[in-house]
């Protein structure tokens, strides 16, 4: 640990984040910077919310317990599932994973969980209100994070959910209730691993090494048993010395590509070895702040504050393909690059330039038109197609482009009455622009931005190699409906 960082995991208020107009006090400063350092250096902090929500989160994690209590002791088929990444923001409702012995309860506002013979089902009490504590803290402590990197006030609201939700929105953002090795449970008891730290046997769940896609995630337990790694690859138990109304933040992969890199996510992973001869496991409710699907992570803000960008982050990445795509976290880990943060000497509560800037090794080049063109059709699909289905009420669901080649020549297909209602291109798969070959492409712009035409030279670039040129193409086909998609 570096010498001038701090001893041990950072304890912010809550109250002391909530930024004022005018010049920043000294308090909110210092609050800034302690939360700032925890997070580069044990990619954690502790949140202290007011004493008056101690008796909710205690009464919310009480009805949990006897809620997963209550539950068959094996889950139906219909209930077990892993983390499913098409999923994300789609799960409400009771689901198990026997693999980490975990049982999740998702509340997602907009969205009525059922029971596989389609009754509702009831919810552990308070979900509601946790959500909304929660909710307003994870937003206070991203605006935090983006005084100290020197951002303007909220640069995240465009990729957040609406405060409230609009009519028929579904919340992105969710509320996780879970239970971790309930005894009464028949999950996968026998699929754990053991280590030795302190010369003490600590056992997780197998494979349990997770990082959350979200910006920000707060979690509270009814027992200790939440590890995180930190600056130096060491494992720290960051939730064994909370208080009643005290809560564990830390950062995700959404926040990372949103600041470039310079916010590192926490990977983290859970104790069950502890929990002999308890009854009920370990019950934990955690918020995860998520951006909408249908907006894009781009480092924008970033660079209009002055912070360098390396290459990998330059490009806008759609949310809905960054939450469904793997991210390797041998990759993500290297942590000696990940010095994103100085820590200053003395705590003074002043906002010294606390930021490494990072070398620049490479000149940012004008993007090659393959990318122009990409960029272009996801621009047109969130500002013109969106518009058409929010004012129908029709929510987009699009097919893998395999399926969809299939789909586009009959009438009775899973995306056909979408096609037809929005005035999908005919012959274009019903898939996201980025998964659209570049011709499709550009009969999708055609469509849905009037004017928009693609020059010669453009289109000769978009030409793979050894494909036969636009010109020839159009000697044998007029419509996109003879194009190959594969």
């Amino acid at each position: 640990m570096a010498g001038n960082g701090l001893p041990s995991l950072g304890r912010v208020k809550l109250s002391d984040l909530i930024p004022s107009e005018g010049l920043p006090s000294d308090l909110y400063k210092l609050s800034v910077s302690t939360l700032s350092q925890s997070l580069a250096q044990y990619s954690a902090a502790i949140i202290q919310l007011p004493p008056t929500d101690a008796a909710l989160l205690r009464s919310c994690l009480e009805s949990a317990r006897l809620y997963f209590h209550q539950r068959p002791s094996y889950p139906s088929a219909d209930m077990i599932h892993t983390n499913n990444s098409r999923e994300w923001c789609k799960t409400s409702g009771y689901y198990a994973d026997p693999q980490l012995w975990q049982e999740t309860y998702d509340f997602r506002p907009g969205l009525t969980p059922m029971e596989p013979n389609n009754e509702m089902e009831f919810a552990p009490s308070g979900l509601a209100d946790i959500f909304v504590l929660l909710g307003k803290a994870a937003r206070d402590i991203l605006d935090a994070i983006s005084f100290y990197l020197n951002l303007r006030s909220s640069p995240f609201t465009e990729i957040l959910d609406n405060v409230p939700l609009r009519n028929r929105e579904i919340s992105s953002s969710l509320l996780s209730i879970c239970c971790h090795a309930r005894p009464s449970f028949q999950g996968a008891q026998h699929h754990n691993l053991t280590t030795q730290e302190d010369g003490q046997l600590v056992m997780f769940s197998e494979h349990e090494q997770q990082v959350d896609k979200s910006l920000i995630s707060l979690v509270k337990s009814d027992k200790a048993g939440l590890h995180i790694r930190d600056f130096h690859g060491r494992w720290v138990l960051v939730d064994e010395d909370l208080g009643p109304q005290e809560a564990i933040v830390y950062p995700g992969l959404a926040l990372y590509q949103a600041t470039a890199g310079y916010v590192s996510p926490a990977l983290h992973r859970t104790e069950i070895g502890n929990l002999q001869g308890n009854l009920f496991g370990r019950c934990s409710l955690s918020f995860k702040l998520m951006p909408k699907s249908m907006t894009s992570l781009n480092c924008s803000e970033m660079r209009a504050a002055g912070h360098d960008v390396e290459a990998q982050f330059q490009l806008p990445v759609p949310v809905d393909d960054f939450m469904q795509r793997s991210h390797p976290t041998d990759q993500l880990f290297n942590r000696q690059s990940f010095s994103s943060f100085n820590f200053p000497a003395a705590q003074d509560g002043s906002m010294k330039p606390l930021l490494r800037r990072r070398k620049n090794n490479s000149r940012c080049k004008p993007l090659p038109p393959s990318k122009r063109l990409r960029l272009e059709a996801q621009r047109v699909l969130k500002e013109r197609v969106q518009d058409i289905a929010d004012k129908k009420g029709i929510k987009l669901r699009f097919c893998t482009l395999k399926e969809c080649e299939s789909h586009i020549h009959t009438l009775d297909s899973p995306c056909a009455n979408i096609r037809m209602e929005i005035g999908w291109p005919p012959g274009v798969p019903f898939v996201h622009p980025h998964d659209l070959p570049n011709k499709a492409k550009i009969g999708f712009l055609e469509t849905y931005e009037p004017g928009w035409t693609a020059t010669h030279d453009m289109e000769l670039s978009l030409i793979d190699p050894g494909q036969p040129s636009q010109h020839s193409a159009n000697q044998n086909c007029n419509s996109f409906s003879c194009l190959s998609f594969t």
